[in-house]
């Protein structure tokens, strides 16, 4: 694997929680929390000081329980949901020198249609289900800031092939698919203006174990034809291990371990990675 040496994104101390907050909790060198929840208050510390780097044409895999804040970590990076403090900075814009995260909300927008794309977990929050397959793709790219209506229906139908949509499909509405096309549907969405960084949150999970492997295939296809970053979040080393070349393993709120995905396989250092790595054999 060839990467090169300037990141594409890069994320510096993102600190996320949902809560007020307390005297007990809000001061890092004496809090005391149970996991990432403090017990006065009740806040959840769900990204805590979290920094890494993404580069060009890698697959970087984000491992974690549930409430870890590895999908938290995503909403931040698509704009879903503020980050409380840090700095995000992303080489396609202004070549890297601006925190976007303090940019305006036009600002982030067009970054968000342009340069980005997300696959929700649930296909309810990245799809509207009462619109056609076609036109879910095609709403993407007027986002994007296409106008032209055959270019759009072309486009839209070349991404849809790509992920292996039926034609006679591609008019009907999500609602009446299978999870697995849903999840299909949303990738060709999310490709369709052919992002520098596409973000996919838990895209296997609840999928049957032959529809989990289908998508998982697509996926590396997909990275291969298009040669566009990836950050994938799951809970389950086994996706991981079969797509990034680097992983980061995310326990209440932090990075817990790092490195290159066959070396923490191989040789985990932190008690969860290890038990992690132990459960797959």
């Amino acid at each position: 694997m060839i990467f090169h040496d300037q990141a594409l994104l890069k994320a510096v101390n993102i600190n996320k929680s949902f809560g007020q907050g307390c005297i007990q909790c809000k001061n890092k060198e004496t809090h005391i929390l149970k996991k990432n929840y403090c017990p006065v208050c009740g806040t959840i510390y769900a990204c805590r000081d979290v920094s890494l780097e993404i580069y060009p044409g890698e697959i970087l895999g984000l491992v974690g329980e549930s409430g870890s804040g590895k999908s938290t970590l995503l909403d931040i990076f698509y704009f879903d949901t503020p980050a409380d403090d840090g700095e995000l900075f992303f080489q396609h814009w202004e070549e890297g020198k601006d925190n976007i995260l303090d940019l305006s909300s036009q600002q982030k927008r067009c970054i968000r249609n342009r340069l980005l794309g997300k696959v929700y977990q649930n296909p309810l929050h990245g799809l509207k289900m009462d619109f056609s397959a076609i036109s879910n793709v095609v709403e993407k790219l007027i986002a994007a800031g296409q106008r032209n209506v055959k270019q759009m229906e072309t486009g839209g139908n070349e991404f849809l092939d790509h992920v292996n949509i039926p034609f006679f499909r591609r008019k009907d509405v999500p609602k009446n698919f299978s999870g697995g096309m849903q999840q299909r549907v949303q990738i060709a969405k999310a490709l369709s203006n052919q992002p520098s960084l596409l973000l996919l949150d838990e895209v296997t999970t609840g999928l049957d174990l032959s529809v989990q492997a289908s998508v998982l295939d697509l996926i590396k296809h997909i990275q291969r034809v298009f040669k566009v970053s990836m950050l994938i979040v799951s809970h389950d080393l086994r996706v991981v291990r079969m797509l990034a070349e680097r992983m980061i393993v995310m326990l209440d709120g932090k990075i817990v371990e790092q490195g290159l995905t066959d070396q923490i396989l191989e040789d985990p250092q932190h008690a969860y990675t290890q038990q992690l790595v132990y459960s797959l054999l």
